[in-house]
């Protein structure tokens, strides 16, 4: 594997936060209180490949009196680089509110190994449960040239949350 390659992603790879109340002050000045919250999309660019998520809480899918909520995610990778890849593994990781991770590692996603050629995008959807009304999540895939070159395309932190948490 490239290890020059498996640096984080660049440009939008950072999680973006919506800001939370009592974030100024009534002269403009930003507080030490200020609550930032992450918002369930996320989006990161790795040699070209680019990755988008778009989460939500899926109510139908969740019983809270059990201690059961279900998120969908829905992913795009697009292909904006010169060289054809293919997606062949994926790595999650998962974290409830109680700061409990799991790590998911498999080939492929949704039974899926796609090529890419340029300007092409490929996108799924797919859950994650939770035993906490929020969480997050975040990862990278395992990318592969044409050439044999190995990469890591990664996918930047996103919120799962049920959507009356935050209020």
């Amino acid at each position: 594997m490239n290890r020059a390659a498996d640096q984080p992603g660049t440009a939008a790879a950072s999680p973006r936060f919506s800001l939370g109340l009592g974030c100024g002050s009534p002269a403009g000045r930003w507080e030490a209180k200020c609550i930032l919250r992450p918002v369930p999309s996320s989006e990161a660019l790795t040699r070209g490949v680019r990755v988008v998520v778009n989460a939500r809480y899926s109510s139908s899918h969740s019983d809270p009196a059990k201690r059961e909520w279900f998120f969908l995610y829905t992913v795009t990778i697009t292909n904006e680089g010169e060289d054809t890849v293919q997606l062949v593994n994926r790595h999650w990781v998962i974290m409830n509110a109680n700061g409990h991770v799991e790590e998911v590692r498999g080939p492929g996603v949704v039974g899926n190994q796609p090529t890419l050629k340029t300007g092409e995008s490929f996108e799924y959807t797919s859950g994650c449960p939770l035993k906490t009304p929020f969480g997050s999540m975040h990862g990278n895939y395992e990318m592969v040239t044409e050439d044999g070159d190995a990469f890591l395309a990664e996918i930047a932190p996103f919120a799962l949350r049920e959507s009356e948490t935050f209020h």
